[in-house]
């Protein structure tokens, strides 16, 4: 998982950095609460899954040595 993980990490944390923008501009032109909410529970879910996958990385980096 070496390389799937220098790509993977950064893609899943770029994925949260895009959705949390996305809602902040949401809520600064004052758009649709009920959006503002998925982005809100779309963020916490990447959030989630990039925590899985680093915590993946160093588990399968760390057997490795």
């Amino acid at each position: 998982m070496g390389a799937l993980g220098y790509v993977l990490v950064p893609v899943m944390l770029a994925a949260v950095a895009v959705v949390l923008v996305l809602g902040l501009v949401n809520m600064m032109r004052g758009g649709s609460p009920e959006r503002s909410q998925k982005l809100m529970q779309l963020r916490v879910l990447f959030q989630f899954a990039a925590v899985v996958v680093v915590l993946l990385v160093l588990w399968i980096g760390a057997g490795s040595h």
